[in-house]
């Protein structure tokens, strides 16, 4: 039976039936689940193990057991300028991967180490990939949540301003607003320009502005140097060339002068 090439115990994890949420009377006792991840040089890991190695193999591009190299084309891993490069620049890893939820063909595990490498040498951008997770997921709770924790947390090593206008070198060094754009998240978009862009307040619809003021989310001026509408990603565009990429409604933002 496969073992896992870095702890060399069974390919199983224990589940706690408080972990599943099954608090039935059949369920009290502790459960072995699959947890066997099937890298494509015929290793296994537990995902775990292997993701606690993910800044070796994110920098190598190979198996940390047996060195093979993972993705289908020529090596070339990332340089010494720029150890992390955006997986739309690699192959992807494609692995098999088994656990209580069944079996999983094909799972590109590239995005989710190279993710994990980057956020374990710069720890404090944490809190930033988080917001833009929430971004582009229109989680406007939950970013309005993280973003009272900036003072309070002393984890979080970025400013309000920093975290809002931060950009991510694992996607094409968007912002919050381009990320929120892309996935066409109206509710961020506003919100977004309430907490970090000089758009007066008269422009803002009467639903946000009411919303803002139910929640107690007072503007604050805004330096141009410091506007998120104004942040390019690396291609050099802002939050204005998405919306006119995006067509009508978008675009009519941009028409209406909210990006002067």
């Amino acid at each position: 039976m496969a073992t896992c090439k870095t702890c060399s115990d069974p390919l199983t994890v224990t589940v706690d039936p408080e972990d599943s949420g099954d608090e039935s009377s059949s369920a009290q006792q502790t459960q072995e689940v699959p947890d066997d991840l099937l890298l494509p040089c015929g290793c296994h890991f537990h995902w775990q193990c292997l993701l606690d190695q993910s800044p070796q193999v994110a920098l190598s591009l190979t198996c940390p057991s047996c060195n093979t190299y993972l993705p289908q084309n020529t090596p070339g891993g990332a340089s010494s300028t720029n150890p992390f490069r955006p997986v739309s620049q690699q192959n992807p890893i494609l692995t098999t991967y088994t656990n209580e939820g069944g079996r999983q063909e094909d799972l590109d595990i590239l995005p989710i180490l190279t993710e994990e490498a980057f956020l374990s040498a710069n720890p404090s951008a944490r809190p930033a990939k988080a917001l833009h997770t929430l971004a582009s997921e229109g989680d406007v709770q939950g970013m309005l949540e993280l973003l009272a924790d900036v003072d309070a947390d002393e984890e979080i090593d970025m400013s309000l301003v920093q975290l809002l206008s931060w950009t991510d070198p694992l996607n094409g060094g968007k912002s919050a607003l381009h990320v929120a754009l892309e996935a066409r998240q109206e509710e961020v978009f506003w919100l977004l320009l309430w907490l970090a862009s000089g758009v007066h307040g008269s422009t803002f619809p009467e639903a946000v502005t009411a919303t803002a003021d139910s929640l107690g989310l007072p503007r604050r001026t805004v330096p141009a140097t410091e506007d998120i509408r104004f942040v390019k990603d690396e291609g050099g565009r802002t939050g204005a060339d998405y919306c006119v990429e995006l067509g009508a409604p978008w675009s009519n933002y941009v028409e209406m002068g909210l990006f002067n």
